[in-house]
């Protein structure tokens, strides 16, 4: 299904259909009349568009029978820069994001830096009439994944439809120690106390059902390497099941044991699929391991 950007009309694209297999680049250089460097700032402003979705990679491998949209007006390569935010989808509903660490997800008292005020603020930029609607939470110190709602509407299918959509939702961590088993399920309740910390409980205490599922992708003596697929998702849940199974997320200064290899939470939320909540077609997008995870496995 063909998806819009919010971007502009489709007249403001030149339409094209790709014949042979071969890099976004290559192709663009063969069929637009410009200049490379011209051509790669139309990709960096987001202004290229294949099968109806926006993307950005040079190398990106195109199939034949692929629809390319080339931006033909200046405003729809409006570059987005941001050290905390990047964009990876976009369209008129819903704008997903990779976050980095220490911004939060939503505002939270006074001035504080987050997600959403940075996204209100390029919506206003890019002169577009909606705001970033919050439909779930990322801590401060974690990074990865996250989808916003660019309306009220799709913000309350995606809020009240949450667990329906999202079909896949993988983290990695860094957890301290060499885990003894390779894969595993951990369940149990969680529950605030009243210093706002989330203990578990292996019986119902009135909290709420959390279920992990891990896999350990490599280790160390000293670390393993870890990913974590929910069934539930719970306020620090994976800290929590780390710490409960004696490996706790290095760098967790709530719930860890003093260990910080990298000097930051080692918690990435690499993988998010869900079903369009207006169109529903399906959406899976992933980033890479941070490369920070990976050397400490090299």
């Amino acid at each position: 299904m063909r998806m819009n950007t919010g971007y502009g009309r489709e007249g403001d694209y030149d339409h094209f259909v790709v014949n042979e297999e071969m890099p976004l680049l290559d192709f663009l250089l063969a069929n637009v009349n410009q200049s490379r460097t011209k051509i790669k700032a139309t990709l960096q402003g987001r202004g290229i568009k294949v099968n109806g979705k926006t993307v950005t990679q040079f190398d990106f491998m195109l199939q034949p029978k692929m629809k390319v949209a080339v931006s033909k007006t200046k405003r729809n390569q409006q570059s987005f820069k941001s050290r905390y935010v990047k964009i990876v989808y976009e369209d008129k509903w819903i704008i997903v994001v990779e976050k980095n660490i220490g911004i939060l997800s939503m505002a939270a008292g006074h001035s504080s830096l987050n997600v959403k005020s940075v996204l209100d603020d390029y919506f206003h930029k890019s002169r577009q009439k909606c705001t970033a609607h919050v439909v779930h939470r990322l801590d401060r110190d974690t990074s990865g994944l996250m989808v916003y709602a660019k309306d009220l509407q799709t913000e309350q299918i995606l809020e009240h439809n949450w667990h329906q959509i999202v079909y896949d939702r993988r983290y990695v961590a860094i957890l301290s120690g060499e885990m003894e088993q390779d894969e595993g399920t951990i369940q149990n309740w969680l529950k605030d106390n009243k210093a706002y910390v989330t203990y578990s409980s292996p019986f119902d205490n009135g909290g709420k059902l959390a279920i992990s599922h891990f896999h350990v992708l490599s280790r160390t003596t000293e670390h393993s390497l870890v990913e974590f697929q929910l069934e539930t998702g719970r306020k620090n849940q994976i800290r929590v099941h780390a710490a409960d199974m004696g490996h706790p997320v290095c760098g967790d200064s709530k719930y860890g044991n003093g260990d910080d290899p990298i000097h930051r939470l080692c918690l990435h939320a690499w993988l998010l699929c869900f079903t369009h909540p207006v169109t529903g077609e399906p959406m899976e997008f992933e980033t890479p391991i941070p490369t920070s995870f990976k050397q400490l496995f090299r």
